[in-house]
């Protein structure tokens, strides 16, 4: 049983953060299974502690939930094309940008979704109704999407036989979740506007985040703040000794500037993506971030 366990935590220490989330949204919708078969709830309510309500009233009383929502998913569907998404995003998100920037992201683009999905059903209940709930990683998934398509807007894809610039796929993905939003108000049974606002909402902060991040300023900085200090509550308040750590800005990925600059543009893409691997976004100087941004159109 020890062994098995130890292959477990070995193989989950071998996943990338996004790859962790997407474990943990799995485990959560197999808890859900479980519940609606062993105490017989209805498949609608094993996870109603998890859920997001429209009314900031009901979200008092379970503030976590501004979180929460975005890890549970009843519908296999549901959770199959989102956790999909959010694999294939992750491999090429990952490989330009620090799993904690990734985090940022994520949970940053959830709570953006769950706010615009709340505003919209307190201040228009005519339109949308009284009363809701959400549930889904979709907006969260949507703001990793969105942020890659509006930092690198040229970059382009292999789409089936031909190539399609990343910009191109984001203006579709936002067209189709405002006339989502249209539809599910027309058809309140069929269609799912709370859904496809919180699709917008994450896709706003996506958009806002690689814009502000374009101009040299990282807006998920407070949050990765606040949530070290919270994390720090937790651990120890033991403190091994201080450890000095220079960057040696006067080298690139190990190459000295002048070798660097003799390399071909792909070169010194790859240079600087190893960089990123080993030691995250944020070690990059501000050139190295520049030249990265300029490849990417």
């Amino acid at each position: 049983m020890s062994s098995l366990s130890q292959d477990i935590k070995q193989k989950l220490s071998n996943l990338n953060v996004l790859e962790k989330i997407i474990a943990v949204n799995v485990v959560v919708f197999v808890v859900g299974y479980i519940l609606t078969k062993v105490l017989s709830l209805s498949d609608e309510t094993s996870l109603n502690w998890l859920e997001l309500p429209s009314s900031f009233s009901e979200l008092i009383t379970k503030p976590w939930a501004i979180i929460t929502y975005a890890f549970a998913h009843y519908d296999f569907l549901h959770i199959l094309f989102n956790m999909l998404w959010l694999y294939f995003l992750g491999r090429m998100f990952l490989n330009l940008f620090s799993p904690k920037m990734a985090l940022n992201i994520y949970f940053l683009g959830a709570i953006s979704g769950g706010l615009l999905f709340m505003l919209c059903y307190t201040l228009f209940p005519s339109v949308f109704g009284s009363y809701s709930r959400l549930l889904g990683a979709s907006a969260a998934v949507r703001a990793l999407l969105i942020f890659l398509c509006a930092y690198m807007p040229n970059q382009e894809i292999r789409f089936f036989t031909f190539n399609i610039k990343l910009w191109y796929v984001g203006v579709a993905i936002v067209i189709l979740d405002v006339f989502g939003i249209i539809t599910g108000v027309n058809d309140p049974i069929n269609g799912n506007a709370g859904g496809n606002l919180a699709h917008l909402g994450g896709a706003l902060l996506g958009c806002f985040y690689a814009k502000q991040l374009v101009k040299g300023q990282d807006i998920g900085k407070g949050f990765e703040r606040f949530v070290d200090r919270l994390v720090s509550m937790f651990k120890s308040s033991k403190k091994g000794p201080l450890k000095t750590v220079h960057k040696n800005k006067s080298k690139v990925g190990g190459y000295t500037k002048a070798d660097f600059k003799e390399f071909n543009n792909q070169k010194k893409i790859d240079v600087i993506l190893d960089k990123i691997s080993k030691s995250g976004y944020d070690s990059l100087t501000s050139e190295e971030k520049e030249f990265l941004f300029k490849a990417g159109k």
